[in-house]
C-alpha cells in the first residue's frame, strides 16, 4: 500500500507544483507562493527517489515523514509559525494538510 500510495501522490506533487506557477494567484484556492510550489516540486522529486530506490523502508519512511511535515503545516499556518511568511498559505491548504497529512501517517505506519 505504501509503494502504491506514492506511485500516486509523487507525480501528484510535482503537478501541483508546477501548476502553482502557471494559476493565476487570485484564483486559486490554494497558495501559490513560489517557495510553496518549489517545496511540492522538491518533495515530489524525493518521493520518485525513494521508489526508485526499490527500498520499502525508504517508501514508507516518505509517507510517514511528509505526512508529518503535512500535519505540521496544518497547525503552522494557524499558529503563523515557520514558514507561513514564504508559503502564504490558505484556508483550503490547511484541509488538506491536515486530511492528506493524517492518511500518509496512517499509511506509513501501517504498513510496518
Amino acid at each position: 500500500m505504501n509503494r502504491r500510495t506514492l506511485t500516486y501522490f509523487a507525480p501528484t506533487l510535482l503537478v501541483i507544483g508546477a501548476a502553482g506557477f502557471v494559476m493565476p494567484k487570485d484564483k486559486a484556492a490554494t497558495s501559490g507562493a513560489p517557495a510553496y510550489n518549489l517545496f511540492h516540486v522538491a518533495a515530489g522529486a524525493a518521493g520518485l527517489a525513494c521508489l526508485r530506490s526499490g527500498r520499502p523502508g525508504a517508501v514508507r519512511a516518505f509517507n510517514v515523514g511528509f505526512g508529518a511535515v503535512d500535519l505540521y503545516q496544518a497547525v503552522a499556518s494557524r499558529r503563523h509559525l515557520f514558514p507561513a511568511r514564504w508559503f502564504r498559505w490558505k484556508p483550503a491548504d490547511d484541509a488538506l494538510h491536515g486530511a492528506v497529512g493524517a492518511a500518509l501517517v496512517a499509511i506509513g505506519l501501517r504498513g510496518r
